[in-house]
């Protein structure tokens, strides 16, 4: 995808979507590993499987399922990614955060991700949500290198505060009033494929609590592009360096989805209450 075409090849995936339905989003949602039931609340009008969409990259990851569902959540209008794309599968950053450009000029303003992620704070169990209130690119690239196309945002957006604060307080009412424990941290972002060693754990878990190979470039493209972001994070194992056993992804994913409930209770709401 070379960066002089991106701003056609958004207005060609958003013309394909928007020719599926007469739905205007107001609310974006990227579902991470193993968190995909949320889309089953949505009250649906349309689901393209991403091949379907112009531009779309292909999820090569089996726990995601592949699909954009737009529909209702109460009154709001809700477009949710069931998957996202990660630099790891060989995708450019660009490409990774593409749907985010798209879901932006489809009309939505607020931006709602969701990870699984090792827990590095020991004081984290497996399961616990952690509202993200910061994050730190560990990534080695970032998705704005390149010449910068003033219509989709400018040159140096800021990051001072890239999860909005009055989205987190938000969440934090709503997690209270739900009776769902919520707790903050702070989230760096990692290539992968690979799992850390146990002194990448001594060293990250100086400056952060919870780690993943996600989430990062796309909320650095969501700022860009405009959006009010708020971020959560599912814990799914544990990163002691001390006491470091290997992690079987399909225990990852098993976590995943039996914290989901969780974060689908808390999205649902908080979207409602927008």
């Amino acid at each position: 995808m070379r960066d002089e075409d991106l701003f056609q090849k958004i207005e060609a995936a958003a013309e394909f979507i928007q020719s599926h339905t007469k739905l205007k989003p107001t609310v974006a949602v990227i579902l991470g590993t193993g968190l995909g039931d949320l889309a089953k609340r949505i009250k649906k009008d349309v689901e393209l499987s991403y091949e379907q969409i112009p531009h779309f990259p292909e999820s090569t990851v089996d726990s995601h399922a592949g699909k954009l569902v737009i529909g209702k959540v109460g009154d709001k209008v809700v477009v949710a990614m069931e998957g996202r794309f990660h630099f790891y599968e060989g995708y450019s950053l660009e490409q990774v955060t593409f749907p985010v450009r798209v879901m932006r000029r489809l009309g939505a303003k607020y931006l709602f991700v969701s990870n699984a992620a090792g827990g590095l704070n020991l004081q984290y169990k497996k399961g616990d949500l952690i509202l993200i209130e910061d994050q730190i690119n560990s990534m080695g690239v970032n998705p704005l290198v390149g010449p910068n196309d003033h219509r989709l945002g400018i040159r140096f957006p800021d990051m001072c505060a890239p999860f909005s604060k009055k989205m987190m307080k938000l969440a934090e009412k709503v997690a209270k009033s739900k009776k769902i424990p919520l707790q903050r941290g702070v989230y760096v972002g990692v290539t992968g494929p690979c799992l850390e060693t146990r002194a990448e754990y001594r060293m990250f878990r100086e400056f952060a609590d919870v780690i993943g190979m996600s989430t990062v470039p796309e909320v650095i493209v969501g700022i860009h592009a405009g959006f009010e972001i708020l971020g959560v994070s599912i814990v799914t194992d544990t990163c002691d360096p001390d006491h470091l056993e290997p992690c079987d992804i399909n225990e990852i994913i098993k976590t995943a989805q039996k914290a989901g409930p969780k974060l689908d209770q808390l999205f649902e709401a908080v979207i409602k209450s927008l």
